[in-house]
Order: C-alpha cells, then sequence, then structure tokens
C-alpha cells in the first residue's frame, strides 16, 4: 500500500521557517527563569492610554513575617526577572536579591514597546520624539504607588523609595528625583541617556535649587559614545553643586570595559543595591 507522504513533505516545506522564527525570536522556545518570588498584574494607565504589566518581586520570607519593606520601581519590566520575556537578557534582579536575602520589594514596569522612547523621556527630541514622561511618572505616582503601597506592606517614605533605570530609564530616573524629590529618596541611573535633551536639562537644573535624592551613577568606558562619560559627569557636578560632598550621597563608577548592555547593568545591580540602602 503506497503510504500518503503529504503531512511528511508539507512538515518539511514550513521547517525552515519554524527554525527562522525560532532563530529571530529566542523568547518562543526559552522557558521562564523567574523565579516564585515573582507575580504580576495589570494596571490601567489613563495617563499614558494604555494597560501596563506590572510585575512584583517580594523577599522569599515575605509571608511569614509583619514587617514592612522599602519599594524599587524600575522601568523596562521585561528585562528584569525572567529571559523569556527580556529583549537582551535579563538582569537576574530575583536571583540577586535571593542570594544576598535583600529585604526590599521591587516592582518592574511594562516599557511601552515602540513607545518607550515616548514614555521615558521627559523632553521632545526634534529627531526621535518623545517628551512623555511627565505622564508616566504620574502615572507610578499617583496610580501605581498607591496601589503597591495599599496592597503590600511598604514603607511609604522617599528615603525607602528607589526608582533605578538604565540607558532612557536612567535619564527618567534621574528626572524623577528631580521633579518629585518627595517620592523617589533613592535613584539609581545607570548608562544614563543625557544625551537626550541636553539644553531642555540644563535649563530645568539652572532652576532647580535643591537636589536631596541619593543617586549611584554608573557607565562603561566602552559603551561607544564617548559623551555618556562627559554627560554623566556634568549631571553629577551639578548634584555636587547642591550639597555637600561630604554627605556622600552620591557614588559614581566607570567600569572599564563596561558596555551598553544588560550584563553591565546586571552585572553593577548588586553593588548599587547594597550602596543605596
Amino acid at each position: 500500500m503506497k503510504k500518503n507522504l503529504k503531512p511528511t513533505i508539507d512538515f518539511l516545506r514550513i521547517l525552515p521557517v519554524f527554525l527562522l522564527i525560532l532563530f529571530l525570536n529566542p523568547t518562543f522556545a526559552q522557558e521562564s527563569t523567574a523565579s516564585q518570588n515573582i507575580s504580576f498584574f495589570t494596571l490601567e494607565s489613563p495617563q499614558l492610554k494604555i494597560n501596563k504589566k506590572i510585575w512584583i518581586y517580594l523577599p522569599a520570607n515575605y509571608n511569614n513575617t509583619s514587617k514592612r519593606y522599602p519599594v524599587i520601581y524600575m522601568p523596562d519590566g521585561q528585562n528584569l526577572f525572567d529571559a523569556k520575556t527580556s529583549y537582551a537578557g535579563e538582569w537576574n534582579i530575583d536571583e540577586t536579591l535571593d542570594s544576598i536575602k535583600a529585604q526590599v520589594i521591587v516592582i518592574g514596569i511594562e516599557h511601552g514597546g515602540e513607545k518607550r522612547i515616548d514614555e521615558l523621556t521627559p523632553f521632545k527630541h526634534e529627531k526621535y520624539g518623545g517628551g512623555k514622561a511627565d505622564d508616566y511618572l504620574d502615572f507610578i505616582v499617583n496610580n501605581l504607588k498607591p496601589k503597591i503601597d495599599a496592597t503590600f506592606r511598604t514603607k511609604t517614605n522617599a528615603n525607602n523609595t528607589a526608582i533605578i533605570g538604565s540607558s532612557l530609564g536612567g535619564l527618567l530616573s534621574f528626572y524623577a528625583a528631580v521633579k518629585y524629590p518627595e517620592v523617589f529618596g533613592k535613584i539609581g541611573c545607570f548608562s544614563p541617556s543625557f544625551w537626550f535633551g541636553r539644553k531642555e536639562m540644563n535649563e530645568l537644573l539652572s532652576k532647580t535649587e535643591n537636589f536631596t535624592a541619593k543617586i549611584y551613577f554608573l557607565c562603561g568606558d566602552n559603551e561607544g559614545d564617548a559623551d555618556v562619560i562627559t554627560d554623566m559627569e556634568r549631571i553629577e557636578h551639578w548634584v555636587n553643586t547642591k550639597r555637600c560632598e561630604c554627605k556622600k550621597l552620591n557614588k559614581k563608577v566607570i567600569v572599564k570595559g563596561g558596555q551598553h548592555n544588560e550584563k553591565l547593568w546586571r552585572e553593577s545591580f548588586k553593588k548599587a543595591y547594597l550602596w543605596l540602602f
């Protein structure tokens, strides 16, 4: 009896396409690497007119105590905890904090994909657009943070509320400390994109009298743009003009060979967290 070979032939025809999809989209087959401490929910952002996925990291002993915890808010939530959702490798936030038994809650906020530049930048750029960071921060301060504080046992004051981000997220984190000093008292400013709106940022800072946040500046010396270090040191100098360096409220780290990628930020997160907290 002649066998029907059509299913086999059809499979062989689509196999190269399947393999191409697999290659171009690693998350297609990637298993989740998020720890059991990770959960998530969706929250509407009326400011951004979108529903945001929110990741929550809780300390391993959270359910066995009645204590309250400081909170870190972090943009680019897809890249923080899970290789399955990350764009170019995760930060391993959950594994890192678990390894040192850190007593902190981390909130990861989903970035807006093609609207990421809009969300994370305070000023409009002639070439790249953007400029909706005020709406993004309004969502965090007036929608997300109240929900987190009402749902979890948090320490709500500025000294126990941090925001940490990289690249445009680093720019956003610094801007958050300028705009909401009463909310964000600790800042992680990784490879900050201060090139985005230099003029506007300078104008803003010229009108800003105080800077109260504790801030950790970080970048590599091989990020592909020499201005990253120059811009970061310019902002650091401005911070130092607003308070005595003797207070030791800011730290600058330039990693030899460090590039503008998740590897640098992943390997630097632990030191930044320990210094900030």
